[in-house]
C-alpha cells in the first residue's frame, strides 16, 4: 500500500511516518510538508529501512497542489493543522484525488463541517473519510463506543484530557490550543447540541499521573461526532486542563483575549517564546480520562478507561493504526462517505492493535487493568 502523511515533516507527522515506514505491507510513504529541509531530513534517516519513502511539497492551502500530492496513494493521513483553516479543504481535496482520508483533527468546527456537508461527496466518490482520529478526539471516541456497545443504554459522557503545557507540538498545537479556548463550543445537554462560552466552567477530575486536576469546558470534536453515532445520549462534554502556571491562560481566554485572528496572531506572537524555551526538552506526558454512565441489565453502571502519555506518541499511533485498517479494508463500512472513528472502526481491534504499539487504555487510576490486553502480553 501507498500512503502519503500531510504534515509529515511535524512533531505528530513525523512519528506516522517514522511507524508506517516499519510497516511490512506498506510499499511507500510519502512525505508531504512545506518544510521540505525537515521532510528530506526524516526520510534520509529512516530510508532504507522499510518501506520507500518520498518527499514531496505541498501547500495546503492550494487545491490543485492538494490533489496532486494525494493522487496515486491508497490512503492520505493528515497531521496537518490548525484544522479550523486547513481540514475541511484537505478533505475536499482527497476526495477529488480519488483517495481515501484520516486526519487528527480534533477542533469540533472543521469535524461537523466535514460531517454535515462532505459526507454525501464521499459516499458519491465511492471515498471513506474518517477525521478525529488522535489521542482526542480519536482512542476517547472508540473507547467510548467499546463501552457503549456493552450497556444497554448510554446516557452520559465525559472526556477529560490534560495537556502540559511542555506537551511539545509547536506554532500549530499553540494555535489550536488558543482556538478551543476561544468563543463559544459546542456541547451536548438535555439531548441536543448547545453552544456555551469556552472555559466558562470548571470542574476537578482525578486522572492518572496529574491526580485531581482543574479542567475546564473547551471546544473538542467528542460532543459533536459521538451523539451521532451512539443514540439516547443526554450528555456529552469534554474538559481539559493545562496544570500549574495555566490560570492566566485560561482567565485571558475567559475575557476573550483571544478570539478573532487578529487577537489570536498577536496571542501566538507573545507565548511562541515562551513555547521555544522548551523545545530542546523531552516533552512531559499528558493524560487522558473517559467516563461513560449508563443501564446494565436494569442496573446503573459506570466505566472508565485512563491512560498516559506523550501527545507525539499516542496522536500519532492512534492516525497509524486508524489509517492502515482503511487501507486494509478492515473498516465496518464498505459505501463511503465521512465518519468519525466510533462510526467505522471495530473498537477491540482498534484497541488491540494501538495496545501492541504500547498505547494502553486502562480500567482503572492505577493504570493495573488494561481495558484490551495486547496479544504479545496476553
Amino acid at each position: 500500500m501507498k500512503i502519503v502523511v500531510l504534515g509529515g515533516a511535524g512533531d505528530m507527522g513525523s512519528r506516522a511516518v517514522e511507524v508506517l515506514a516499519a510497516t511490512p505491507d506498506v510499499q511507500e510513504v510519502t512525505i508531504a510538508d512545506r518544510d521540505v529541509d525537515g521532510a528530506t531530513r526524516l526520510a534520509d534517516r529512516i530510508g532504507g529501512q522499510g518501506a520507500r519513502v518520498r518527499v514531496r511539497s505541498v501547500d495546503a492551502s492550494d487545491h490543485s497542489s492538494l490533489v496532486r500530492a494525494l493522487s496515486g496513494h491508497d490512503v492520505a493521513a493528515s497531521a496537518l493543522g490548525p484544522f479550523y483553516r486547513f481540514e475541511v479543504g484537505m478533505v475536499r481535496a482527497a476526495i477529488d484525488a480519488g483517495v481515501d482520508y484520516t486526519s487528527i483533527c480534533d477542533e469540533w468546527n472543521p469535524l461537523e463541517q466535514v460531517l454535515d456537508e462532505l459526507d454525501g461527496p464521499a459516499r458519491d466518490a465511492g471515498r471513506t473519510i474518517v477525521c478525529g482520529l488522535g489521542t482526542s478526539p480519536g482512542i476517547t471516541n472508540v473507547g467510548i463506543r467499546y463501552y457503549a456497545d456493552r450497556m444497554d443504554r448510554v446516557e452520559r459522557v465525559r472526556v477529560t484530557v490534560y495537556q502540559p503545557l511542555d506537551a511539545g507540538g509547536g506554532e500549530a498545537v499553540l494555535r489550536h490550543m488558543l482556538f478551543i479556548m476561544s468563543g463559544d463550543v459546542a456541547v451536548w445537554r438535555h439531548g441536543r447540541r448547545q453552544l456555551v462560552p469556552a472555559c466558562g466552567e470548571s470542574q476537578e477530575v482525578e486522572l492518572p499521573g496529574a491526580g485531581l486536576l482543574r479542567v475546564w469546558n473547551m471546544g473538542h470534536g467528542e460532543p459533536v461526532t459521538v451523539p451521532r453515532y451512539i443514540q439516547g445520549l443526554k450528555e456529552v462534554g469534554f474538559f481539559m486542563g493545562y496544570g500549574r502556571g495555566s490560570w492566566p491562560l485560561v482567565t485571558a481566554a475567559r475575557y476573550h483575549l483571544f478570539a478573532g485572528r487578529r487577537r489570536a496572531n498577536a496571542a501566538v506572537r507573545l507565548l511562541s517564546p515562551l513555547e521555544r524555551l522548551t523545545k530542546d526538552r523531552e516533552p512531559s506526558p499528558g493524560a487522558v480520562r473517559m467516563d461513560v454512565w449508563g443501564e446494565e441489565g436494569g442496573a446503573a453502571v459506570h466505566r472508565m478507561a485512563c491512560g498516559v502519555g506523550t501527545m507525539r506518541e499516542a496522536t500519532a499511533l492512534s492516525l497509524v493504526v486508524g489509517t492502515l485498517m482503511l487501507a486494509r479494508r478492515e473498516g465496518l463500512t464498505r459505501r463511503g462517505g465521512a465518519f468519525a472513528p466510533e462510526a467505522c472502526l471495530d473498537p477491540e481491534r482498534f484497541l488491540t492493535d494501538l495496545a501492541a504499539l504500547g498505547i494502553v487504555a486502562y480500567e482503572d487510576l492505577e493504570m493495573r487493568r488494561p481495558v484490551i490486553v495486547a496479544p504479545a502480553d496476553a
